[in-house]
C-alpha cells in the first residue's frame, strides 16, 4: 500500500494518481480519517504526560502528608485515565478503519508511464521475430479444432469433469505442456532464479499481501464453502499466481543487504475464475479457470527496482526467442495498469489461427503470455517485506517485481498454429524436442470410444 506519510504530503500526487488509474476512491475521506487519527494520538500523548506528571504529584503530597490534596490527585488521574482510554479505543476504531480504507487505494503510476484510459491507449515499444517468418498453411486452423483433430485437447469431457472452462490435455498435447514447463524452469535457472515448489492452497493474509484482496476476491476459489472458517478453521484460497505464496514467502520478515536481489522462480498451476467474463474467449485454452505458468519474482533494494525491470522483461521473453515465436512488447498505460503495479509491460506471442481486429498485419492475433510488473515498495508495505542495508542500520522496505515466464496454454496455442504444416501436423520447436522424447512432429493419435467412430476412427 501507500505510505501514509507519502500521502499526506503528496495528496494531490496521489488524487491524480489514482484519477489516471480510473479507480474510484474516496480520497478525501480517507484524509479526512488520517488527519482524526492523528490528532487523536496527539491528543493521547498530552493526556499520558499530564498523567505522568500528576502521578509524581500523588507521591510527592503523600510524602508531604497532605492527604486532602493527594486524593484529588489520584481523582483526576483516574479522570485522565478515562479520558485517556476512551480516545485510545476510538484511535484503535479509526486504526482499523484507515486500514480497509487504505487497502482499496491503488499504487501510483510512476511518472513516465503513457496515460490512457484503456488497453486501446497502451503503447507498442517493440516487434520480434516477424523477419523470417516460417511458411505457414494457406489457412491456419485454429487451435481449438486442431489440438480436437489430433486428439490432444479435449474440452467436451474437461467440461464433463468439471465445468466450463476445463479442459484435458492429452497424449502430445500433455508431453508439449510438460515440455514448456520443464523448458521455461531451465532457461531462468540458468539466469539465476532458485526454484521455489509453492504450497497451492493460500490464506487470506497472503492475498492481502500481494494485492489480491479485498478487490479481486470474486475471482479467486475459495477452498471448501464460504462458511469454512467457521466449520474447519480453514481460511484457504486456490492461489490465483505463484505471485502470491512466493511473495509471502518472507512476510514479515527482514532480510540481509547481502541476501538481494533474490531472484525465485515457481511453477504451479493457476485458479481464476473471471475466465470468459469480458466477451473474450470462450473456446479453446486462451482463457480458462485453470492454467500451468512459471512465474519470476524478485526482491531487490529500491535504486535497483528500474534496472532489474528491464533485465526482467528480457528474462521473460527469452523463452520466447528460443522457441522461435514471433512476439511484441506493450506498455500498459494507466487505465491498464493494474491495482498494484507502478510500471507494467506485457509481453504478448503472436497466433496465426484467428483474424483478430487488433491483429496484426499479418493476420492472427496477440496472446497476453507473460505481464511483467515493478511493484515499488507497495507490496512489501502490505506484507511486511524489509531489508537491512547494514546490521547496525534501520530495516527499509524493499521493491517487488514479477512476471510469467510465462503462462503455458497461450504458448501452446502459438506453438500449434505457428509451426502447423499443410498436412495438419505440428513441428516441435527443436528446444522442446529433448523434453518430448525426442519427437520433431506432433502427429496426435485416434480418438477412444464408441462417440469417436462418427468422428472417423474405424469400427
Amino acid at each position: 500500500m501507500i505510505s501514509r506519510q507519502y500521502l499526506r504530503e503528496h495528496p494531490e500526487e496521489v488524487r491524480e494518481g489514482i484519477e489516471n488509474k480510473g479507480v474510484d476512491v474516496d480520497l478525501d475521506r480517507i484524509l479526512e480519517l488520517d488527519e482524526e487519527w492523528r490528532d487523536l494520538k496527539g491528543r493521547g500523548d498530552t493526556l499520558r504526560h499530564e498523567r505522568n506528571e500528576v502521578s509524581s504529584e500523588i507521591g510527592r503530597l503523600k510524602q508531604e502528608g497532605k492527604d486532602e490534596e493527594a486524593q484529588e490527585a489520584i481523582d483526576k488521574s483516574q479522570d485522565l485515565k478515562t479520558e485517556l482510554q476512551e480516545i485510545e479505543d476510538r484511535a484503535d476504531d479509526l486504526e482499523e478503519e484507515l486500514h480497509e480504507a487504505m487497502l482499496h487505494l491503488p499504487q501510483i503510476p510512476d511518472d513516465d508511464v503513457p496515460v490512457g484510459a484503456d488497453e486501446s491507449e497502451n503503447v507498442e515499444r517493440r516487434r520480434e521475430g516477424f523477419d523470417g517468418l516460417r511458411n505457414l498453411p494457406e489457412e491456419v486452423i485454429p487451435h481449438y479444432d486442431l489440438g480436437e483433430d489430433l486428439d490432444i485437447l479435449d474440452f467436451d469431457r474437461g467440461a464433463k469433469v468439471s465445468g466450463g472452462g476445463f479442459y484435458f490435455a492429452k497424449g502430445e498435447g500433455a508431453m508439449l505442456e510438460h515440455a514448456l514447463i520443464q523448458f521455461f524452469l531451465e532457461v531462468h535457472r540458468e539466469q539465476g532464479y532458485t526454484d521455489v515448489f509453492p504450497p497451492i492452497p493460500v490464506n487470506s493474509k497472503s492475498m492481502e499481501g500481494t494485492g489480491q484482496f479485498p478487490k479481486f476476491v470474486e475471482d479467486a476459489y475459495r477452498v471448501g464453502d464460504e462458511n469454512a472458517d467457521e466449520i474447519h478453521d480453514d481460511d484457504l484460497w486456490l492461489l490465483p499466481t505463484a505471485e502470491v505464496p512466493v511473495t509471502n514467502m518472507y512476510r514479515d520478515e527482514i532480510l540481509l543487504d547481502d541476501d538481494l536481489p533474490v531472484k525465485h522462480q515457481a511453477y504451479s498451476p493457476n485458479f481464476r475464475r473471471e475466465a470468459g467474463e469480458h466477451g473474450t474467449e470462450t473456446r479453446g485454452i486462451v482463457r480458462v479457470h485453470q492454467f500451468n505458468k512459471v512465474e519470476l519474482v524478485n526482491f531487490v533494494r529500491p535504486e535497483h527496482s528500474d534496472e532489474r525491470f528491464e533485465r526482467l522483461v528480457a528474462e521473460a521473453e527469452e523463452v520466447l526467442e528460443r522457441l522461435g515465436l514471433p512476439y511484441r512488447i506493450l506498455e500498459m498505460c494507466t487505465g491498464d495498469l493494474g491495482f498494484t503495479q507502478a510500471k507494467k509491460y506485457d509481453i504478448e506471442v503472436w497466433a496465426p489461427g484467428d483474424d483478430m481486429e487488433d491483429g496484426p498485419e499479418q493476420g492472427g492475433r496477440w496472446l497476453e503470455v507473460s505481464s511483467v510488473s515493478n511493484f515499488r515498495d507497495f507490496q512489501a508495505r502490505r506484507a511486511g517485506l524489509r531489508f537491512r542495508p547494514e546490521r547496525h542500520e534501520s530495516a527499509e522496505y524493499l521493491h517487488t517485481l514479477n512476471g510469467s515466464g510465462v503462462a503455458v496454454p497461450r504458448v501452446v496455442v502459438a506453438i500449434l498454429e505457428y509451426y502447423q504444416n499443410d498436412d495438419g501436423t505440428v513441428d516441435v520447436p527443436e528446444p522442446l524436442r529433448p523434453y518430448m522424447g525426442g519427437r520433431e512432429v506432433i502427429e496426435g493419435s485416434e480418438k477412444v470410444g464408441e462417440s469417436a467412430v462418427g468422428a472417423g476412427k474405424k469400427e
